[in-house]
This record gives C-alpha cells, sequence and structure tokens, in this order.
C-alpha cells in the first residue's frame, strides 16, 4: 500500500493526541513540553497538557512539579524535561565562558544560593544588590535574575518551584562526567522524533541544530549524530520529501482515523509546532505572533490553531476578561464548516477550556471572529513577556 501524506498528517494528530493519561504518565510519554510565561488564556505548558492529561486543570504542572519526575531544563528550546533526558545533556558547558569578574559574580550567586537553600530571585537580589541589566526580550531585569538563568543554564542550579510563575532556585549536584556523549547524542535525537514525528528531512536538520541549546559542548558531534539518526530511524519519500519517525511505527495503521473533536492547540504543542511541516499538512502558513507589532498580525495576539477531524481548518484567539472566557474563532475558509456538529464540538471545547482556566461563564463561537483575532494580551500580561524561542 502506497504512504501518502495524508497517512503522515493522520498518524501525526493520532500519536502525539494519545488518550488522556496521568500527568506523570503524559510527561514521561512527551518527555519534553516546552515552556511559555504569556497566559492567553493559559501558558503554553498547560495549553500543551489539557489534551493529554484526565482532568488537567491551568497550573497543575507548576502546583505539583516538586512530585512529578521533570526538570525545567533546555531542550530544543526552554521547557520541562524527563530526568533521564537531561541527564544525557550534562555536565553542559556553554559555549562561551567567564572571565575572572564574571566569575566572581557568578560564585556570590552561588554562596547566596547556599546560604538560603532555596533561592527566591528577589532574595538573591537583596543580598547582592547587583543592579538591572538589560532584557533579550526588551527592558530591564535584575542581574542576579540573569546570574541565576545562568548558572541554572550551566547544570550547577536547579528550579525546585514556582513563586506566581517565578522560579525559585537550588544547588544542584556536581554532574558526572559524560560516559558516552556520541550516544548521548543518539538517545536524545530519537527523543526528538518520538516527539515530533513525523518529520521532513529538512525540520530533522533543523532540531538537531536546536540541540545546541541542550549540548552545546557537543556541537561538533552533531553532525555525525545527523547521520546515524537518518540511517536509523523509518524513512520514507513522500510528497517530493523525505520523512522519518521512529522505528516500528506505521503510519498508514488502521487506528490512525481522526475523531469529530474539536481542539485549540498551544502555538507550541507538538502536533502544530513544527511549521514547515504545518504548511505541507494543511495547507497555510500558522504564524505565532504575540511578538508581531499588532498593525502586523494576521491571526491574533495569541491565536490557538483549531484542529478538527484532523486538520487545522482555523484558529482561535482566547482570554479570561472579567471572570468570563472570551474566544474569537477564525477560519481559513473565512467562514466556519456549515456542519451541526462541528458547531456542537466547537462550543465542547469551549465548555472545556473554560473549566480548565477557571472561568465563571464562556462566550464565542462559531461566527464571531474578526479577521485578525484579538490585538493584545489579556489584561496583566505584559506584551513584552519573553518565553522559549519556537518555530514561528
Amino acid at each position: 500500500m502506497t504512504l501518502g501524506l495524508d497517512d503522515l498528517r493522520r498518524h501525526a494528530v493520532a500519536r502525539s493526541l494519545f488518550a488522556p493519561t496521568t500527568l506523570s504518565r503524559a510527561l514521561a510519554r512527551l518527555g519534553f513540553v516546552q515552556a511559555d510565561p504569556i497566559r492567553a488564556p493559559a501558558r503554553a505548558q498547560d495549553l500543551t497538557l489539557r489534551h493529554r492529561v484526565r482532568g488537567y486543570r491551568a497550573g497543575d504542572l507548576e502546583r505539583r512539579y516538586g512530585q512529578l519526575a521533570v526538570e525545567e531544563d533546555f531542550f530544543v528550546n526552554y521547557g520541562f524535561v524527563r530526568p533521564d533526558l537531561q541527564a544525557w545533556m550534562h555536565p553542559r558547558t556553554p559555549r562561551s565562558g567567564w572571565n575572572a569578574e564574571q566569575t566572581r559574580q557568578a560564585d556570590a550567586v552561588l554562596d547566596v544560593v547556599r546560604d538560603l537553600g532555596e533561592a527566591h530571585p528577589a532574595r538573591v537580589d537583596a543580598a547582592l544588590a547587583q543592579g538591572r541589566v538589560s532584557s533579550p526580550f526588551g527592558g530591564a531585569v535584575r542581574a542576579s535574575t540573569r546570574w541565576l538563568d545562568s548558572l541554572h543554564l550551566r547544570g550547577q542550579l536547579r528550579v525546585v518551584r514556582r513563586e506566581s510563575g517565578v522560579r525559585v532556585y537550588a544547588l544542584r549536584e556536581p554532574w558526572p562526567p559524560a560516559a558516552d556523549p556520541q550516544a548521548a547524542l543518539d538517545g536524545l535525537l530519537d527523543a526528538i522524533v518520538a516527539l515530533y514525528a513525523p518529520v521532513p528531512a529538512a525540520s530533522l536538520v533543523q532540531l538537531s541544530a536546536l540541540l545546541r541549546s541542550g549540548v552545546p559542548q557537543w556541537d561538533g558531534l552533531r553532525a555525525a549524530a545527523l547521520a546515524r539518526a537518518r540511517a536509523r530511524l523509518a524513512r520514507a519519500r513522500v510528497d517530493g520529501l523525505d520523512w522519518y519517525w521512529p522505528v516500528g511505527e506505521d503510519p498508514r495503521a488502521a487506528r490512525h482515523r481522526p475523531d469529530d473533536a474539536v481542539r485549540l492547540l498551544a502555538p507550541f504543542d507538538p502536533v502544530v509546532w513544527d511549521r514547515r511541516r504545518f504548511e505541507r499538512f494543511w495547507g497555510w502558513a500558522y504564524r505565532f505572533e504575540a511578538y508581531t507589532p499588532p498593525a502586523r498580525r494576521r491571526l491574533g495576539y495569541y491565536a490557538l490553531p483549531l484542529l478538527w477531524q484532523g486538520q487545522v481548518i482555523g484558529w482561535g484567539n482566547a482570554a479570561v476578561r472579567e471572570g468570563r472566557l472570551v474566544v474569537e474563532p477564525g477560519y481559513v475558509a473565512g467562514r466556519p464548516p456549515a456542519s451541526a456538529a462541528f458547531r456542537a464540538a466547537l462550543d465542547e471545547e469551549i465548555e472545556r477550556l473554560r473549566v480548565f482556566v477557571g472561568a465563571q461563564s464562556a462566550g464565542g463561537g462559531v461566527g464571531d471572529a474578526p479577521a485578525a483575532g484579538m490585538d493584545g494580551p489579556p489584561a496583566g500580561v505584559p506584551s513584552s513577556a519573553g518565553g522559549a524561542t519556537a518555530a514561528r
């Protein structure tokens, strides 16, 4: 039987949107969940997990973090990573080193964290008064916050919990030397493909390059690891491209049939993360526009791709305003499907989203969207909020 693009698309959706399970099992299966601080109407990690965890509510990951087998760290982006994957990335050596003065400042931060046991950035700043420095996302942040982030990247600190979304750090025991960097890279690339498969060849190269965040110390080994992955993974040429997925999976499996549920996906959900694959699968260009000037937005501030019957047919902008969830959908065709089943499924998804964010009521629906969606963040969310790099 010939393998077609429809098979790959159905396989991508079915394997990623598995039957909802417990939070621990979902995290173990995914391996990595990309994080972002913007709440519109919830953080990306929560929007991703709500489709895969039974009874999930916004903030559950943060509330239960200390009891879960997961760590905040860099992988292909910043997010929540399974401990075995994290161990393959350390000890991590950043591409640029520190001079004597920078080392002194970093050691001073480590001393404060050691004294505090668990260190909120505000308490470190109060102890050191290092002033403020520019942020990569605009504005300024405490210098101590930047040092905490850098020490976390180097694996000298770990995130033990969050307080109102702010990372709280503690010292980490030194990582043992890497036993086999080649094997570690093979494992990391297999985990990436398991999360985002099936992936076109160019996306496999892109994902390998993004490992520079997780394993900058092995940058010179990535080309050989990529070659081994190409030889190891299942592969087929479809629609003029080479596609890769884990060995043992069959994209033509009969069980890969779309259901009738509507799902509003996070911009960084594994189903839609790869914008190259997105355009091949669904024939239009989705873009994440939170950092795009309002006048240039086409979809809206934080448009959530709208999946129905295996097709992403549009998007929805959602926000909680005065206790009410407001959802404004938009459609690639310019109008919603003329289907009572779609209307009912969208209403059900809006109700699920309302319960997930804890809103008192919900509004919005099939025909309520202006073409550009909402123009800015909901109240209390700064438009300059920075998050993990992602395919835009």
